[in-house]
């Protein structure tokens, strides 16, 4: 983008295991056709798409996959101790 000013880029931030951090004011397209914006000054994008208001980011990625019942013990598989 050689003839792009400096005030018409915008910074994006990739994170590992996160989403992607885009300096606002941001519209974004989604696959549908729709179009959604925010005017702060910095917004975190979704990439898990495992967020509740995709395409905006709230760190559900952060949170472990629930166990199934079969997984997780239950009162019953409490043990005793014995000196």
């Amino acid at each position: 983008m050689p003839n792009d000013s400096p005030e018409r880029r915008h910074r994006i931030t990739a994170q590992r295991a996160g989403p992607l951090l885009v300096e606002g004011p941001v519209e974004v397209t989604l696959d549908d056709g729709t179009t959604v914006s925010s005017d702060r000054f910095c917004v975190a994008l979704c990439t898990c798409r495992r967020s509740l208001t995709y395409p905006w980011c709230d760190t559900s990625h952060r949170r472990p996959a629930r166990p199934s019942r079969t997984d997780s013990p239950g009162p019953e598989a409490t043990t005793e101790l014995t000196p």
